[in-house]
């Protein structure tokens, strides 16, 4: 607590001695300027949907994560020569579908809407380019105007810890960092067996360092861009979400973010962490399967040969069957140092929290299932609903709550008619992310309702109000602290409506003593 107090106060102490030197270059910044980063001078463009946005992409935070790097810590990136931000960098590597596109009689039987389609086609095929050399940042920024230092966003996808890229478009930050001045980041990070390998010989959980990488790199570099470095606040969605929370406690000491946001996600989301000894069983079947041996293989034999097998038999070669066709094999491992075995004795990081999911998250999962001609009762995802996404909300709330932390609960309840994808997935996993980044575009071409207008402004506001100033932003906004005893539980569109909505919590997580473990609950899918 002590060392966040002091890496604050000497990153506002910097930034002041700074101030005259940078208000200057913020007066005459022109759009897509050179700007000089540790990874080397980096040139910008307009971002194509808010022209006087300067966007700077694929800019190289670690080194090349291939040869002696494959399933080792990333190492930060340094240069000098100039880096030309016009395109993403590539995608980290995912495991390859298992599905094919769905037939018309099952488009029916899912009863997807015309948004439904055109979401599916966006998330099934990405147009993305995947390559080990992946680990790169993204930033949108508009330093010409508003506050000589602005606050920054940091975001994390989602993907259950095996897919996702900072390239896809609903993530884009140009209409974020044009219509609420602030900074966006967003960046990808190692996937699957590549991020989290499970080598009981090795470092593990390497995703998580990438992005602390990525945090470090921020912090060191942001001001050039027009950002505030004691002014850092990371969210994410699902697994991002979840990334999120497991950094608060593995840097509770130096966190260096000033506040988080975790939608959908948190520490007791999904069934994780996983144990070593899981892991390590996951990557023996991996290495024996490519050929490199097994648990009574020279640990070091076996690592030099994992590194010069092609990466696309290494993915072929991940379970995919049984329990993990619904939890990736790979994923978050106790190792005691980055990820713990018992988080309730533990204490996160001293910064406020945002915290909350959908109203429907079973509703995506639901549609995706009835694709491939799959049905299970509602009960069965009213309890997924519980145990995976409800309580872990309210657990965690509490967690906040009892380190003193300010905090904010959320429950999204808004489903506008662009973001409309079947009769029966209601406000599902993911619904607001095309609302807080203003890219519904990228997936609808339903019109956007008045409504629906107006209530983006209103929850664009409130998550920038925090990102500004995450101790009393949400206060002045209206928000209520969070209080489990009080109705202070904060319901986002519910009936589609702007503006303050509240529920006593227990109105939702009132089964919580009595849900069935998530784990236990994916296996009785999988029947």
């Amino acid at each position: 607590m002590k060392l966040f107090t002091i890496v604050t106060t000497l990153s506002l102490s910097l930034a002041s001695w700074a101030s005259p030197q940078f208000q200057r270059r913020q007066t005459n910044f022109t759009v897509g300027q050179i700007v000089e980063t540790s990874s080397g001078p980096v040139a910008g463009h307009a971002a194509p949907t808010a022209p006087e946005v300067s966007e700077y992409l694929g800019i190289p935070y670690a080194q090349a994560p291939i040869g002696d790097l494959r399933f080792a810590a990333p190492v930060k990136f340094a240069g000098s020569s100039l880096i030309n931000g016009s395109n993403f960098g590539f995608t980290c590597p995912a495991l390859p579908s298992t599905g094919s596109s769905p037939t018309a009689a099952e488009v029916a039987a899912a009863n997807l809407t015309e948004v439904g389609l055109e979401f599916l086609a966006v998330t099934t095929s990405p147009d993305v380019v995947y390559s080990e050399d992946c680990l790169y940042l993204n930033i949108w920024t508009k330093p010409q105007s508003g506050e000589s230092q602005k606050a920054v966003m940091v975001f994390i996808y989602g993907g259950d810890f095996e897919g996702g890229s900072s390239s896809i478009g609903v993530y884009n930050g140009g209409v974020l960092a044009d219509q609420e001045d602030v900074v966006i980041v967003n960046f990808n990070y190692r996937l699957s067996i590549l991020g989290f390998p499970g080598n009981p010989t090795a470092q593990d959980n390497l995703a998580f360092l990438d992005q602390r990488l990525v945090i470090e790199w921020v912090r060191d570099n942001i001001a050039n861009f027009g950002g505030d470095p004691a002014r850092i606040t990371l969210f994410g969605q699902s697994a991002g979400s979840s990334s999120t929370d497991f950094y608060s406690y593995a840097w509770a000491c130096d966190p260096i973010i000033a506040g988080m946001i975790l939608e959908s996600g948190t520490i007791d989301s999904f069934t994780l962490p996983y144990s070593a000894n899981d892991s390590a069983a996951f990557w023996y079947d991996v290495t024996a399967a490519v050929g490199c041996g097994n648990a009574s293989t020279d640990s070091a034999t076996l690592l030099t040969c994992m590194r010069n097998v092609d990466v696309n038999s290494i993915l072929a070669a991940v379970p995919r069957s049984g329990i993990n066709a619904a939890q990736s094999a790979f994923g978050p491992t106790v190792d005691d140092i980055i990820v713990f075995s018992n988080y309730s004795n533990l204490t996160p990081a001293s910064i406020p929290v945002v915290v909350g999911n959908d109203n429907y998250e079973s509703g995506l999962f639901r549609t995706e299932l009835a694709l491939s001609g799959g049905v299970f009762p509602d009960s069965v995802w009213d309890m997924y609903e519980l145990s995976g996404y409800t309580c872990p909300s309210g657990l965690r709330a509490n967690y906040s709550l009892a380190a003193n932390n300010p905090t904010w609960r959320f429950r999204w309840f808004a489903v506008f008619p662009d973001l409309d994808i079947s009769s029966e997935a209601g406000a599902y996993h993911g619904i607001e992310l095309p609302l807080i980044f203003g890219t519904t575009n990228s997936f609808s071409t339903v019109n956007v309702t008045a409504d629906e207008i107006t209530f983006t402004a209103y929850i664009r506001g409130a998550w920038v109000a925090f990102a500004k100033d995450p101790v009393n932003g949400l206060t002045t906004y209206g928000w209520p602290l969070y209080d489990p005893a009080e109705e202070t539980l904060i319901r986002l569109g519910f009936d589609n409506a702007t503006g303050l909505n509240l529920a006593f919590p227990m109105l939702y997580d009132a089964g919580c003593a009595n849900a069935t473990s998530l784990l236990d609950l994916e296996i009785s899918f999988l029947g």
